[in-house]
């Protein structure tokens, strides 16, 4: 991909969309949660952040910034779940990636797709390590944006290939098993969260509203299965039973950020984590035996947008989808900058 300095690659939401079905949806899945990997497996060279967070009544608006010392990497994202009574997105995003030599940015992208895709690449991914073995049916609680994404994930990295749905908006589920059709999936909506997790030996809670929910409790819960808690992901908004917590084994992305969001917030600092870098580095065990429960409680990190962006780039060169921006002064003298806009006065004639 050459490219002049001044002008930077842009990944619109057309472009992205057309970069996805080049290379093919579960495709696409499996490259990116190669390179997640592969970035989680060299943890200790990134910096690490909680992210920044603006919160108000009715969302939040974040930056989650990271470098590995060459590339730096920053995703603005917000979360508002009242949005969809508008008929907007709960969550949009975009996002930069920086070359830090220079300070240059080198990629600026859309990020709303880009980040369903790399949430699904990391639950599908943590999941490798963390399901029992040959887990082939998985619930799906909460049917809006995530839940096509993470379905076709899982069946992309774990053979997934039944689905137990439930949303409290049946219409949800409808549009899941809508889009979901041609994919080979044995699908089954259900009338409740317990029926959905009949049977499943994955669950994933993916729902929406920013409030202390109970979607899990704990009489629902099983020995044996693996849990992917994505839903609860700032402070104030959870999905499970403290109890299922002191049960289960539980893994995170920064334990410093998912203390502040994710389930663990219902816990004391003391309650031992394991971050899923120190599992994918060999560091630490991953599920220890057939009848343990496993929880990930997933809040999403910066580290996995910036793996997201390095992914898009590079598959820029055999997939050149994206505009150019002009979005860098480039004065013929570096200290000229006053010039090359005086330079640029319009003719009064």
């Amino acid at each position: 991909m050459n490219r002049r300095l001044n002008v930077v690659p842009f990944v619109d939401v057309d472009n992205m969309m057309k970069l996805v079905h080049a290379i093919g949806i579960e495709r696409f899945l499996v490259g990116l949660a190669h390179v997640i990997e592969a970035d989680f497996r060299r943890w200790p060279a990134f910096d690490k952040t909680a992210r920044v967070a603006s919160h108000s009544v009715d969302g939040v608006i974040e930056l989650m910034p990271t470098s590995d010392g060459t590339l730096y990497g920053f995703k603005y994202v917000n979360g508002h779940p009242k949005n969809t009574r508008d008929g907007l997105q709960t969550v949009t995003a975009f996002g930069v990636l920086c070359d830090v030599l220079t300070g240059y940015p080198l990629l600026l992208s859309e990020m709303t797709i880009l980040t369903a895709l790399r949430t699904a690449a990391t639950s599908a991914l943590a999941a490798r390590v963390l399901a029992p073995a040959g887990a082939r049916t998985m619930a799906i609680i909460g049917n809006g944006a995530q839940a096509e994404f993470q379905a076709l994930a899982f069946r992309a990295l774990l053979g997934v290939d039944r689905l137990r749905l439930y949303d409290v908006d049946p219409a949800a589920s409808e549009k899941t098993r809508r889009n979901l059709a041609g994919f080979g999936f044995g699908i089954t909506i259900c009338d409740s969260t317990q029926d959905a997790v009949m049977g499943a030996q994955i669950v994933t809670t993916v729902t929406a509203d920013k409030q202390y929910a109970t979607i899990l409790t704990d009489n629902m819960v099983g020995s044996g299965i693996h849990i992917n808690a994505i839903g609860g992901d700032c402070p104030g908004k959870t999905e499970l039973h403290a109890d299922i917590l002191h049960r289960s084994a539980i893994f995170v992305e920064y334990a410093p950020q998912t203390r502040i969001e994710g389930e663990i917030q219902q816990l004391t600092l003391e309650h031992p984590v394991t971050e899923l870098w120190e599992v994918l580095a060999g560091q630490a065990p991953g599920r220890r035996s057939a009848s343990q429960i496993t929880l990930f409680d997933s809040v999403g990190f910066a580290i996995e947008d910036f793996s997201a962006l390095r992914y898009v780039r590079d598959s820029l060169v055999r997939y050149p989808m994206f505009s150019e921006l002009d979005l860098l002064a480039d004065p013929d003298e570096p200290r000229d900058l006053f010039g090359m806009l005086l330079r640029a006065e319009p003719s009064l004639a």
